[in-house]
């Protein structure tokens, strides 16, 4: 089971305000690419499930996950993960992501920038064994510093399935 608190940041403005005040615990930069893929007859949207090739700074590692029953309430997601074969699966298109990540607190932070069809998305990912414990702290981080912020309401997928921002 995955575990992540999900906020989603208000703006490009809100997203270089964060990624200036978390640079003294700058760790990296990945550029993704995701790739979705489903079953010629839906057979994995069907049960609540994904399968997804995610590609990282050029190629240079792929990562394929299946995540299946996401829940996503009051910015906390939780999904079951596990792999799977490629054979037979069709391609359904994805969408393009800058993650940064940071080590603030005892925390892996991951700020990204996705970019859909439908415009842009700014996030903080942060997979914890304490959700709430990580959210308190970055929601008190955001307010501190004036930042606006709301609790992400569905996931990278569903948005670009959706064809449109929420």
């Amino acid at each position: 089971m995955e575990v992540e608190v999900k906020l989603r940041l208000a703006n490009a403005q809100a997203h270089r305000h964060v990624t200036t005040l978390l640079s003294p615990f700058h760790v990296t930069t990945h550029r993704q690419q995701n790739l979705f893929f489903d079953g010629a007859d839906s057979e994995l949207s069907s049960r609540r499930a994904v399968l997804r090739l995610r590609f990282y700074d050029d190629d240079t590692r792929c990562v394929v996950s299946l995540k299946a029953k996401a829940v996503l309430v009051d910015g906390v997601s939780r999904v079951e993960e596990d792999e799977e074969d490629l054979e037979g699966f069709v391609g359904l298109g994805g969408f393009g992501n800058v993650r940064s990540v940071y080590e603030w607190k005892g925390l892996k932070l991951e700020v990204d920038e996705t970019k859909f069809d439908s415009g842009t998305l700014y996030e903080i990912e942060c997979e914890s064994a304490d959700p709430e414990g990580a959210k308190r702290l970055l929601e008190d981080l955001l307010k501190e510093n004036g930042i606006d912020y709301s609790y992400s309401t569905a996931s990278k997928f569903a948005i670009f399935r959706s064809g449109k921002l929420p």
